[in-house]
């Protein structure tokens, strides 16, 4: 099966678990997965787009939908007339599942860095987040798993590994002795000195243990780049969130890894228009994308999820939702404009993709030469910032 019939939606575990579906399915031509998202609204309505587009495509195919909506939505996916069927989230990944055999050849690897899933669900109960519910318990893979599993991806000619997972920084808290995910990066980096290029990807700062913030501060094949599951610049709206940190904190470990790390990229997701946000509570939202050095924002207009705490909450109307979120992308943008500066006339190792950009290890995004090779690493010192690219 190519993996074109496996249509994946959200987060990067998702992207990650539907290579893997690709490669379960792969002897199965008239198969069509919907591996969905349900963290908002808006996605599941791109998940409803996406069951559509994919009937109109492949209209004889058989189209099973998985992922998180299939298990919070499932009545009204069950509903669509494109949709065959259903394979629970949590049994995804299981061939039986699919009712076809353990593939001996794995997918080959469809880009230049590969996203390798070491942790599942989530035990926390954020007010706003319909997660759990799609997802289950935290699940941790054991190190064995894992090695195997960035073994695999660096045999397929991977140059850089991503590490995801639903609460990433959660990793081994339910496998024997409790190890922090810092010991099972110090792990994959002793396996594999082959390795150049290990990266993060959403982490829950509060979780970060001794061992992974020196990893982090100090090693240079873990990229310098930090995405944190932020949600907000107010204390009392992270409290109504039920967040586990504070706004003092997050400062706090931003500015560790800074004095470590002076180039260190922070990304962050921010929620905007929290029910019983005020003007206050927003102006502490923005505020902490200039304190923290917000250059990578992921920017969420709040939607209410059926049966969260939060959408029991007085909500915001939703024009000034989407002007808060558009003061805080601007926000964002001011400061990432700034950083993009600060990169020009210097010399970067760049990790070429197949769209003709490429990555520096600070996540900046390059436009690159014509004969820069897909999976190439290509030192380039750019002078120019176009659209927002280096170039």
């Amino acid at each position: 099966m190519s993996i074109d019939r496996v249509i994946s939606l959200g987060c990067r575990l998702n992207h990650a678990e539907s290579e893997r579906i690709a490669a379960l399915v792969e002897a199965e031509p008239d198969l069509v997965v919907v591996n969905s998202c349900s963290v908002t609204r808006e996605a599941v309505r791109h998940t409803r787009q996406a069951i559509r587009r994919a009937r109109k495509a492949h209209p004889d195919a058989r189209l099973l939908v998985t992922g998180c909506a299939a298990e919070t939505e499932r009545d009204a996916l069950g509903a669509m007339a494109e949709v065959d069927g259903f394979v629970a989230n949590a049994a995804k990944l299981d061939a039986r599942s699919w009712n076809v055999a353990e593939p001996k050849v794995p997918l080959r690897q469809q880009g230049t860095r590969a996203f390798v899933g070491v942790q599942n669900g989530c035990d926390h109960a954020c007010t706003f987040c319909s997660i759990p519910a799609g997802r289950g318990v935290s699940r941790s893979d054991p190190v064995a798993t894992v090695l195997h599993a960035v073994e695999t991806r660096l045999l397929e000619g991977a140059r850089e590994v991503v590490l995801t997972g639903v609460d990433l920084t959660s990793w081994g808290h339910d496998l024997p002795g409790e190890p922090g995910l810092g010991m099972l990066v110090a792990a994959i980096l002793d396996e594999f000195p082959q390795l150049s290029r290990l990266r993060l990807s959403s982490v829950d700062g509060i979780e970060i243990d001794g061992g992974l913030f020196d990893l982090i501060a100090t090693e240079p094949r873990v990229m310098p780049h930090l995405h944190l599951s932020l949600q907000h610049g107010s204390d009392l709206i992270l409290k109504r969130m039920k967040r586990r940190h504070s706004r003092a904190q997050a400062i706090d470990l931003v500015s560790r890894l800074k004095d470590r790390r002076p180039e260190i990229a922070i990304g962050a997701d921010l929620i905007a228009g929290f029910p019983t946000e005020t003007d206050a509570h927003h102006a502490d939202n923005l505020s902490i994308i200039e304190q923290c050095g917000i250059v990578h924002g992921h920017i969420f207009p709040y939607s209410p999820r059926d049966g969260t705490p939060a959408a029991r909450m007085p909500r915001v109307d939703r024009a000034t939702v989407k002007s808060r979120a558009a003061d805080l992308r601007a926000a964002v943008r001011t400061i990432r404009d700034q950083w993009l500066e600060s990169l020009l006339n210097e010399e970067h190792a760049v990790l070429a993709e197949k769209d003709g950009s490429g990555y520096t290890p600070h996540f900046a995004r390059v436009a690159l030469p014509e004969k820069a090779a897909p999976g190439s690493i290509v030192n380039l010192t750019p002078t120019r910032i176009i659209e927002g690219m280096l170039a």
